[in-house]
């Protein structure tokens, strides 16, 4: 059981980067349109 707690724990972890790297893509995205528009 507490391998299976922890396997959650960096499940979460990776969807937790998984958004800040999206989101850091689409502020640097916006960021160049904003600079090109």
């Amino acid at each position: 059981e507490s391998n299976g707690q922890t396997e959650g724990k960096v499940n979460k972890l990776k969807c937790i980067k998984r958004q800040m790297y999206g989101r850091a893509k689409f502020d640097l995205l916006r960021q160049r349109m904003l600079l090109c528009g």
